[in-house]
């Protein structure tokens, strides 16, 4: 995983469009930004504005080999196994303060929609929905290493699975780690 240590790079992905076009490049590899505009239903230039930030803070870059021609534009995820995010060392950062509560906002607003998401009522024949939780008793290096062979058999599945294909879309895989958190058995 590329260490994201930027503070700018943060708030770049913190916008919900951009961290989708990222997820998208991230499971399909190399696209246009065309492609990104089906994908995602926006605006042909939309998606080459989203691109172009993405790229200006490092996160996606041009795929000249991938491209048809000189004129083609194809752009692909610079760190496509993600990022690992020090939370601490980018808010020490001049700007990480703000950057880290805006990032913090909005990929809590992201996680309850994909919670809402999951547990909603559309039932899409050919979709698979899974929701899992469990209450592990772990020591700290414990849950590290459940982290870490969670994050191997993901990154199997997405070395497996990169690349366009009509039969095949998107699917979020959202993994959490964390100590039961204090409060949660209260009711507002």
């Amino acid at each position: 995983m590329t260490r994201l240590d930027d503070p700018r790079m943060l708030r770049a992905l913190a916008h919900p469009v951009r961290a989708r076009i990222l997820d998208e490049l991230t499971a399909q590899g190399s696209l246009r930004a065309a492609d990104v505009a089906a994908e995602l239903d926006i605006p042909a230039n939309q998606a080459s504005f989203h691109l172009r930030q993405l790229a200006k803070y490092g996160l996606v870059e041009e795929d000249a080999g991938a491209a048809r021609d000189r004129r083609d534009r194809v752009w692909r995820a610079t760190s496509p196994e993600g990022y690992d995010v020090d939370m601490q060392d980018l808010e020490s950062a001049p700007g990480g303060r703000a950057a880290s509560r805006v990032y913090r906002s909005h990929t809590a607003a992201r996680a309850h929609a994909l919670v809402d998401a999951a547990h909603g009522g559309d039932r899409t024949p050919g979709i698979h929905r899974s929701i899992s939780q469990v209450a592990l008793r772990l020591d700290r290096e414990e849950a590290r290493q459940l982290t870490t062979e969670l994050n191997e058999v993901v990154d199997r599945w997405a070395a497996r699975t990169r690349g366009r294909d009509a039969h095949r879309q998107t699917y979020s895989a959202y993994l959490m780690v964390q100590p039961y958190p204090d409060g949660l058995e209260s009711e507002d």
